[in-house]
């Protein structure tokens, strides 16, 4: 399984941000405890339709060195898509 995060290039608060995913829904929240995020901030159904987590620049970094991969655009939006349909099979 893995864990993908795109570029902090979203400005918020006078923070950048990213998303952080995952191949499957429990390794997300593992890893996104592993690297110290609280479960109240995960974005999910049916509030959202892709499960993910909104990292600062800074938890990005945090998460590259635990070995999230770095994706770019499209690749976040493939594993987003992949997830998705793992949820609604």
């Amino acid at each position: 399984m893995a864990v993908y995060v795109d570029a902090a290039i979203w400005s918020w608060h006078g923070f950048r941000w990213c998303h952080l995913l995952a191949d499957d829904i429990d390794e997300l929240h593992r890893f996104a405890a592993e690297i110290g995020l609280k479960r109240i901030s995960y974005q999910g159904p049916p509030k959202t339709g892709t499960p993910h987590y909104d990292l600062t620049a800074y938890e990005r970094g945090v998460a590259l060195r635990r070995g999230a991969i770095a994706s770019s655009r499209t690749e976040i939006v493939l594993a987003a898509r992949s997830l998705r349909q793992k949820l609604s099979a």
